[in-house]
C-alpha cells in the first residue's frame, strides 16, 4: 500500500511543471514542509513490517531526494528569470541619480567663526578630555565641598570615589587648569568643546551643549583688556551696531566676575521667549582669574594676573540665525541642517 502511494507521488512529480514561482512554492507546501506529503509517507513507514522496510527505506529516500531536488530547480529556474527580468528593467544609458550633497552643522560653524576671530587676537585653541576628575573640574578652580554643582542634580557622575570623583566635565574650564599645571605663563587660548550638565531639556537649555571658554594670563593682565577683548568679539560676530552690557556676577573661579548681554537679535530688543521679554540675551560669564586658582596650578599670583570667559555656542548660535529652540540642533532632522551651509563638505 505504501510502495504504491510512493509510485503514485512519484509520477506526480515527475510530471509537475510550473509555470511561475508561486507555483514552485505550491509544490514546497505539499510536498515538503512539516505536514507535507513526504513527512506523512515517513511516518507511515514507521508501521510497516520490519521484514519490508529495507526495500521500502530505500525507495521512500529515493522519492524524499526526488521532491528536493525537483524544488532545487524550481527555484533556481524562476530565480534566474527574475535576475533577468529586473536587469532588463534598468536603462544602462540614462545618468545615474548622484548623491545627497551633505552640509556643515551649524554649530560647527559658529564654532569656527568663534575660533577664527580670537586667532585674530592671538589666541591659540586647545582641547582637553571630557571625562575629568574632581581636580581639575572643580577644586582647582576653587569650588568649594558643599558647592552645589558638586550635586549629582547637576552633574553627571561617573565614578564615586572618596577625595576625587569622576564625572563627564561641566565646563571646559577643566583645560584651562591642565594649560596652567603643565605650562609657564603667558597663556593666551580658547578652549572648544562639548560639556555636560543634568539639566532639563528645554528651548533654552540641554544636558549636553558646547562652550568655548577663553583664558589670558600675563604680567599686568586688567578687567580693561578683558572688556575691549569682547567687545572686539560681539562687534565682529554680531556686527558694529550690537549693543553691549556687563553685569557683576559670581563664579567661583574669577574675582571679580560678570556676565554679558547683548542687545538680542531676534527681537531686535522688543521682547521675545528667548530674551525673556527683556531685550536683552546673556551670552558669557567673565571675570578675572581668582588668585586661588593661579596658586593651585602652580603659577605666582603676586606676579601673574588673567582674565577667562565662557560661552555656550548654542547660544550664540540662537542669536547668529535667530534660532528660538535649541533642541533642533540635535536632531538630525536633515530640512533644518542643510539652510545654514552651502559650502561641500
Amino acid at each position: 500500500m505504501l510502495q504504491e502511494k510512493i509510485q503514485q507521488y512519484t509520477k506526480e512529480i515527475e510530471a509537475f511543471n510550473p509555470k511561475s514561482a508561486d507555483d514552485a512554492e505550491a509544490f514546497r507546501l505539499k510536498f515538503l514542509v512539516t505536514k507535507g506529503i513526504v513527512r506523512n509517507l515517513f511516518e507511515a513507514f514507521k508501521t510497516v513490517p520490519v521484514e519490508e522496510k529495507r526495500v521500502l527505506g530505500k525507495v521512500l529516500n529515493e522519492f524524499k531526494q526526488l521532491a528536493e531536488s525537483r524544488y532545487a530547480t524550481f527555484q533556481e529556474q524562476f530565480s534566474s528569470a527574475s535576475s533577468a527580468s529586473k536587469q532588463a528593467q534598468y536603462d544602462l544609458t540614462l545618468p545615474g541619480e548622484g548623491f545627497a550633497v551633505g552640509s556643515r552643522h551649524p554649530l560647527s560653524l559658529v564654532r569656527k567663526e568663534i575660533v577664527e576671530i580670537f586667532k585674530k587676537l592671538g589666541f591659540t585653541v586647545a582641547e582637553g578630555p571630557e571625562i575629568e576628575d574632581d581636580w581639575h573640574n572643580f577644586t582647582a578652580l576653587n569650588f568649594p565641598p558643599e558647592h552645589p554643582a558638586r550635586d549629582m542634580q547637576d552633574t553627571f557622575f561617573i565614578k564615586k570615589q572618596e577625595g576625587n570623583d569622576i564625572a563627564l566635565r561641566t565646563h571646559t574650564s577643566s583645560v584651562q587648569v591642565r594649560m596652567m599645571e603643565n605650562g609657564t605663563p603667558p597663556f593666551r587660548s580658547i578652549m572648544p568643546g562639548r560639556v555636560y550638565r543634568n539639566e532639563a531639556i528645554s528651548a533654552r537649555a540641554h544636558c549636553f551643549f558646547h562652550q568655548v571658554e577663553g583664558l589670558y594670563i600675563d604680567e599686568g593682565v586688567s578687567f580693561a583688556d578683558l572688556k575691549q577683548t569682547l567687545y572686539y568679539f560681539v562687534q565682529e560676530l554680531f556686527g558694529a551696531d550690537t549693543k553691549v552690557r556687563f553685569r557683576p556676577s559670581y563664579f567661583p573661579f574669577t574675582e571679580p566676575s560678570a556676565e554679558m548681554d547683548i542687545s538680542c537679535t531676534i527681537c531686535k530688543g522688543k521682547g521675545c521667549q528667548l530674551c525673556k521679554q527683556t531685550g536683552w540675551v546673556e551670552i558669557l560669564g567673565c571675570g578675572m582669574v581668582d588668585p586661588n586658582v593661579l596658586n593651585n596650578c602652580g603659577i605666582d599670583s603676586t606676579k601673574y594676573s588673567g582674565f577667562a570667559f565662557g560661552m555656550g555656542i548654542e547660544r550664540i548660535t540662537n542669536l547668529k540665525y535667530e534660532i528660538k529652540d535649541l533642541r533642533l540642533f540635535s536632531e538630525n532632522d536633515v530640512r533644518f541642517l542643510s539652510q545654514f551651509d552651502t559650502e561641500l563638505i
